[in-house]
């Protein structure tokens, strides 16, 4: 049975770049709201994985959330967003939200001209999941996809403005840039930590989506369509606005490994320390 108004929200990512949507989520809903974060740090990238690899382990973090009684699961991973989603919703009772159906949405109302780039790990490129979502939402759309594998270690590492970061986004950029693109989707929870540099070397004529923000909306206006906000939540943050603080001593994060090294760059990437981190195993 699904954990009712009480229950916490489920978030989960291969490693540290769904902290991106952990973020934006703890931005836009209520303070009342608890999450519980799992990065399979153990397993991280899952983008070089096969489909039935990134199903499995995306069913078992889902498995591992749902024995802690979460309410929703919020997929923080465009690679298992792209295609162990269907799974997901098929086993897990509760709501399910991706990434990918909330990045299209937003990068369709940015272009100007049509012409949208998709970046993202090999497994999400290979998908064709943003492809084929941006055709269906605006027919006659022009999409550039390209596979960017290093950018998420280089992520993990904490190496997001030097000159290996620019060097590997160069490389890989150069030749997806064109006069008519306007619009690039950060198509990988991990890239917008990378932002500084895509939009260097993309220029400034071009707008840089990130699904955190549409992801955190979506979210919200799910769990309310649903009667599932937390109780308090009716006279908390209102839809549509960001809060400067919000409290967040009731979540939880768990990782499978390297929760030293989680630590240290996730507290650097959200400007705050990370209460009540946990090194677990999945099969427990």
């Amino acid at each position: 049975m699904t954990p009712g108004r009480e229950g916490a929200i489920g978030v989960f990512d291969s490693g540290i770049g769904g902290l991106t949507v952990y973020k934006a989520l703890r931005e836009t809903l209520p303070a009342t709201e608890r999450l519980l974060y799992l990065g399979d740090t153990a397993r991280v990238p899952y983008g070089t994985r096969g489909d039935a690899t990134v199903v499995r382990y995306a069913l078992e973090g889902a498995r591992f959330l749902a024995r802690r009684g979460v309410k929703a699961l919020v997929v923080a991973c465009n690679t298992m967003s792209a295609i162990a989603l269907d799974a997901l919703r098929r086993e897990y009772p509760g709501p399910v939200v991706g990434v990918i159906e909330p990045g299209v949405e937003a990068a369709c109302n940015a272009t100007r001209g049509g012409t949208i780039g998709v970046i993202g790990t090999a497994a999400t490129i290979k998908s064709g999941a943003y492809t084929r979502a941006l055709a269906a939402r605006r027919p006659g759309v022009r999409v550039a996809a390209l596979a960017c594998p290093l950018l998420v270690p280089l992520a993990e590492e904490g190496w997001v403005d030097n000159d290996v970061a620019r060097a590997a986004v160069h490389t890989y950029l150069r030749g997806l840039a064109t006069p008519a693109l306007d619009t690039l989707v950060l198509g990988c929870t991990h890239y917008p930590l990378l932002k500084k540099v895509i939009a260097e070397t993309v220029g400034t004529g071009v707008v840089l989506v990130d699904s955190a923000d549409a992801t955190a909306n979506v979210t919200r206006a799910l769990l309310s369509g649903k009667g599932l906000l937390a109780p308090g939540a009716a006279d908390a943050t209102p839809p549509g606005t960001r809060a400067t603080a919000h409290p967040a001593d009731g979540d939880h994060f768990h990782v499978t490994d390297s929760s030293e090294r989680f630590l240290e760059v996730g507290s650097r990437f959200l400007g705050r320390p990370l209460a009540r981190l946990e090194l677990v195993d999945l099969q427990e």
